[in-house]
């Protein structure tokens, strides 16, 4: 408004609509289309950027996806369909108990082909179960052409995931030693696949698997 002459009364600004008061000292008046400061914006419009941030509990309207950070499902509950299944480290699906004497025998059967597929069933629902690993897919490659390296990556694996739950690990990548060719070159190889098989087997049977 503009200041007059001592004496004299106001005059209005002339910019400002008739009618209409002017706003006081330290009040701001939102830019157009925007609703005043702590108001809700109207039916239908996005809120100002910065502004998305919903109360804890709240989901987000229809059609909308939650603000960055907010993403991350409540404990205990699955991950929103189209998420990876293991948003949480151990909290993917669970792997199958295998025998160790079935799985030894069907090795001699096979003339060894057994223990490529084992390989892959393994670090299949390793990779699955945890979201860390080789997975099935290089676990194979790596059985069929260095497969001197697998009792290493497997035993060290299955240790692994024991770490990330708190539990004192069975096996370790130093298990592996154990199918080294050396002394232990005739029992060296059935003493690390059953300590690590039935420490896989004990791992899932922790977490409800039957078998």
């Amino acid at each position: 408004m503009t200041q007059p002459p001592e004496g004299q009364p106001a005059l209005p600004d002339p910019q400002q609509p008739y009618g209409q008061p002017q706003p006081t000292y330290g009040e701001q008046t939102p830019p157009h289309g925007e609703p005043p400061h702590g108001e809700p914006p109207p039916y239908g419009q996005q809120p100002p950027y910065g502004q998305q941030t919903l109360p804890p509990g709240q989901p987000p309207p229809y059609g909308q996806q939650p603000p960055y950070g907010q993403q991350t499902p409540p404990y205990g509950q699955p991950p929103p369909y189209g998420q990876l299944p293991y948003a949480q480290p151990g909290s993917g699906p669970i792997g199958t108990v295998r025998s160790s004497g079935v799985t030894m025998l069907l090795f001699f059967v096979t003339l060894g082909i057994w223990g490529i597929v084992w390989y892959y069933q393994v670090h299949d629902e390793m990779k699955r179960h945890s979201g860390d690993g080789l997975g099935g897919g290089i676990a194979l490659v790596l059985a069929i052409f260095v497969g001197i390296v697998m009792p290493f990556l497997t035993s060290s694996e299955v240790g692994a995931m024991y770490r990330r739950r708190g539990w004192n690990e069975p096996v370790s990548g130093a298990t592996g030693l154990w199918s080294f060719p050396g002394i232990f070159i005739l029992v060296g190889p059935f003493i690390w696949f059953f300590k690590t098989n039935d420490a896989l087997n004990d791992y899932w049977r922790a977490l409800g698997a039957q078998g």
